[in-house]
């Protein structure tokens, strides 16, 4: 696997006639933006994720807390050691697996169990490269089908969420129609401040009263509980979904910017912050593949050398940002029903557009991906292990009939 070789020096690009104050000032700005936009987008998936597997609101909020800090320590440690914008980000794919697999056999605490399971294979990764390329293996458009099944259901909630919450669910979906027209990269944040003002109003008129005790961050610890069920419905797609869909684009995202990611140090970071933030509700972290490029880009700054700062900046916006989590996860539980889930299924429609082209792109091994689709979308598991497990078993297991006919 290509993506495995050690960390080289970001390329030596000219620097431009910018004064060392301004790039600063540029770098600064777009870490900002790149923490703002890496929240915003997809915190909602990964409350919609930890609630259906059994977390309560304090529990999720706990987890949200704890996705923000490990990945802020992340950044801040990986862009400083190796002056590069290695930007992290939790596993939103993971997140949607999550709330498409439901309840768990052991409930919140083998789910626990599950994302600890996850981080200690994300950690073996990085040391043992034959389990990388093994992962890198698993074809494209099985990978792709998998994750397009788990992301149908919730890319469905903001139809679903129109009759039961018009008045705030429609105006919604306007803006972020609106703004992916004129300014597509602010549209899912236009559509969460929009959802925020309506569930806001909605709240006052319906003299609805917010827990402001509940708003303070807290760390709510869950002693880990381990079952096969979790371990092969859970750990094992959480896993295999992080790492094809976040961790092995990452490095390519960063490689089309012209850094090598170093693997085994951003493997190992990124394992570990998983294993010790999952006993607080975290899922996963990794390698941002989307918002990485906030950072890596030239309008980032300048200079190629110069560019950690923005990662850096971003780290540390993301503690600011961690300490608000318990108030967002208050306000939501008030807010009107499905505004949530309208938010996410918003946030992941670029992401199921994607996926379905990956899946359906070979025609020789379209019946393959269509199947592993339907399984996954289908949401229905056996023996007490969830529907991707399965789907991707059948996806593999058709394509290799189907090859053997051609």
């Amino acid at each position: 696997m290509s993506n495995v070789s050690p960390a080289t020096a970001a390329p030596a690009e000219p620097e431009s006639p910018v004064a060392p104050e301004a790039g600063r000032a540029q770098a600064i700005g777009a870490g900002v933006v790149t923490a703002l936009v890496g929240f915003t987008s997809s915190f909602a998936v990964v409350l919609s994720g930890l609630n259906a597997v059994g977390a309560n609101a304090a529990q999720a909020a706990s987890g949200l807390l704890a996705l923000c800090v490990t990945q802020a320590i992340g950044m801040v440690l990986l862009s400083y050691r190796y002056r590069m914008p290695i930007t992290l980000a939790w596993s939103t794919p993971g997140a949607a697996l999550l709330a498409s697999t439901g309840a768990v056999a052991g409930g919140w605490p083998a789910a626990v169990g599950a994302f600890a399971i996850a981080g200690v294979l994300i950690v073996i990764t990085g040391v043992w490269q034959r389990l990388g390329r093994l992962v890198a293996a698993i074809p494209v458009e099985i990978a792709q089908a998998m994750l397009a099944g788990v992301l149908l259901p919730l890319c469905l909630a903001p139809v679903k969420a129109v009759p039961a919450s018009p008045a705030v669910v429609i105006p919604v979906i306007l803006v972020w129609l609106v703004l992916q027209r004129v300014a597509k990269r602010w549209a899912v944040i236009a559509a969460f401040g929009t959802a925020a003002v309506g569930s806001g109003i909605s709240i006052a008129v319906q003299h609805k009263h917010l827990d402001f005790a509940a708003m303070v961050p807290s760390v709510e610890l869950t002693l880990p509980q381990w079952n096969w069920q979790a371990m092969i419905g859970v750990a094992i797609p959480l896993y295999i979904v992080t790492m094809a869909s976040q961790n092995i684009p990452g490095t390519a995202v960063m490689k089309s910017f012209g850094y090598q990611v170093p693997w085994r140090a951003a493997m190992t970071v990124t394992g570990i912050g998983t294993i010790i933030g999952a006993a607080a509700g975290g899922h996963a972290i990794n390698l941002a593949a989307i918002s990485a490029a906030l950072s890596a880009a030239p309008s980032a700054h300048p200079d190629p050398k110069k560019r950690w700062i923005a990662t850096f900046t971003s780290g540390v916006i993301y503690f600011v940002v961690a300490l608000g989590s318990a108030a967002l996860v208050t306000f939501i539980a008030v807010a009107p029903r499905g505004v949530l889930e309208t938010v996410a299924g918003l946030a992941l429609l670029a992401t199921l557009a994607a996926a379905l082209t990956g899946a359906l792109s070979s025609e020789k091994h379209r019946e393959a991906g269509i199947i592993t689709f339907l399984i996954a979308a289908s949401g229905v598991g056996f023996l007490g292990i969830g529907a991707a497990f399965w789907a991707l078993i059948a996806g593999l297991v058709v394509r290799r009939v189907l090859a053997l006919r051609d």
